[in-house]
């Protein structure tokens, strides 16, 4: 057998493991979805009608109702759901760093890599899982996406992305940060970072200061992509910048998280 098998069986037996804990102590997991679910209610059914008011979409004239508030809001709060998965890799790796059971992997004939992506995959299935359920809710309280079945794999195609490139960055996060509970901090601002974008609102409506940074941070143009792909309004470059930023996010999120593995479990 190769070393490129011995590997892939490793971080397959890895990923076992990281799902049965996922399976016995699911409270991280159900209280990560049920952020972005809280959220996307509140703002529908209590912020909904005056928000939704002043709001007009290039490209969707239905989205300028009040009613359809929830049409323009559900792509960012679904994007929000993609971003809370950050937290469970970093808690996951963070405890397994604390805990010593590095330490024990480190006697066994185990591929070192293997631990890391037994993490970042596991986490991407429990983050893929909780965006169905985020879906299905949004759909319940009204969401009426027109995409077609192109536009649909397009969309989980830049999830998917967004959700590996965060996976790793938080997977470095968690590997620095020195108790669980910093571990759980630490990517804090990328789930709520959404929302000081489009998602909530158009930056438009912003102060000049807050607008700029609206426009120019990582994830509106993630979210205007979700958007125009899942409700018809205009994406322009939008999706060459999301693409941009996950590539260049998973790039430097892989690199951080081994170079730290690499000196951690070699001291």
């Amino acid at each position: 057998m190769s070393t490129t098998s011995y590997a892939m069986r490793d971080a397959m037996t890895m990923l076992r493991r990281n799902l049965k804990h996922a399976r016995r102590y699911p409270e991280l997991t159900v209280s990560v979805v049920a952020m972005p679910i809280l959220i996307l209610l509140m703002f529908v059914y209590v912020f909904g009608g005056a928000l939704g008011e002043g709001i007009a979409v290039a490209g969707a004239p239905g989205l300028a109702d009040g009613d359809d508030y929830i049409d323009y809001i559900a792509p960012g709060i679904i994007l929000m759901a993609a971003t809370s998965g950050a937290i469970i890799t970093a808690v996951s790796v963070c405890t397994d760093m604390t805990e010593g059971i590095i330490n024990r992997f480190r006697t066994m004939a185990i591929s070192r890599t293997s631990v890391l992506t037994g993490h970042v995959v596991g986490s991407m299935i429990q983050t893929m899982a909780s965006l169905v359920l985020v879906v299905a809710v949004a759909l319940l309280a009204g969401f009426r996406p027109n995409a077609t079945p192109l536009e649909w794999l397009a969309a989980i195609g830049i999830l998917v992305l967004l959700t590996y490139a965060l996976t790793w960055l938080s997977a470095a996060m968690g590997l620095t940060a020195k108790t669980v509970e910093t571990a759980s901090n630490l990517p804090m601002p990328l789930q709520f970072l959404p929302l000081l974008g489009s998602s909530v609102v158009t930056p438009e409506s912003m102060p000049t200061g807050v607008r700029l940074f609206a426009e120019y941070q990582p994830f509106t143009p993630v979210n205007e992509t979700l958007r125009g792909l899942l409700m018809g309004t205009e994406i322009g470059l939008s999706w060459l910048v999301a693409l941009g930023w996950g590539v260049g996010l998973g790039i430097a999120g892989y690199l951080w998280a081994r170079a730290v593995f690499r000196r951690e479990v070699t001291r």
